[in-house]
């Protein structure tokens, strides 16, 4: 499959950042790693090359990102408060950076799906969450909703806005939710073998219910693990049946 590799120089993180593009057409699905990883990691496991027929086939063409989970929510060194700041320039790179350069490489109507495993489905999901009117949905895999499971007991306003379980259910703002509302694309699937959290996504996804959101919840059975076995069929599958 045909691979580019392009970096920059982010204002908004003040640091050099890749991304890996895979393909030449179709959707754009915007790949988040997971915890402490990088934007080669869904290479590496092999998860390229199991949605390789996709992507040669002209459905997808993936955009694969870096996290910076290792200077915010993984960095035990800084103030809690670093953590937040350094998530929120984050936020700003993909919305004021990342998209403009989806776009450039697909058009301005192409969609633009989030896609994470883990750490990365939680990402995936707020970034869709705070804008819909640039992203139109989202793969989220395996994922605990809750930000508060990786800030070791910090809670702040950043934290809060930073949080679907927590801002989702007091979100008010109609026209917000009526993006939400228009897509239907937002997926949230989940093993239940170990160390999955599948009451996590049942809850999530009880508050999406509440608000009016057209969502869907699958869940797998106990022989699917949070590991990248799972993930490997997860995708696939959704590509193929859902796009």
């Amino acid at each position: 499959m045909k691979k580019e590799i392009t970096s920059w120089f982010s204002p908004s993180l003040e640091k050099e950042m890749p991304v890996a593009t895979y393909g030449d057409y179709g959707f754009a699905l915007l790949l988040i790693p997971t915890a402490a990883a990088d934007y080669l990691e869904y290479e590496r496991f092999q998860l390229m090359d199991h949605i390789a027929g996709h992507i040669n086939g002209g459905k997808v063409k993936i955009f694969s990102i870096d996290s910076i989970n290792n200077d915010s929510w993984m960095n035990n060194q800084v103030d809690p408060r670093h953590k937040t700041w350094r998530h929120q320039q984050w936020n700003h790179y993909v919305f004021n950076e990342v998209v403009p350069f989806i776009r450039h490489n697909t058009s301005p109507e192409t969609p633009i799906i989030t896609c994470g495993a883990s750490f990365g489905a939680l990402h995936s999901m707020n970034l869709f969450l705070k804008r819909p009117d640039l992203i139109n949905g989202v793969i989220a895999m395996s994922g605990v909703y809750d930000l508060t499971e990786y800030t070791k007991g910090h809670f702040d306003e950043d934290v809060y806005y930073n949080s679907p379980m927590h801002f989702m259910p007091n979100l008010a703002d109609h026209g917000i939710l009526e993006q939400i509302r228009q897509s239907r694309n937002i997926h949230i699937v989940t093993g239940s073998g170990p160390y999955e959290d599948p009451s996590n996504s049942g809850r999530f996804a009880k508050i999406l219910y509440e608000k009016g959101i057209n969502y869907e919840l699958d869940v797998w059975g106990e022989e699917w693990p949070h590991d990248w076995n799972t993930w490997k069929a997860m995708l696939p599958h959704y590509l193929e049946t859902r796009f």
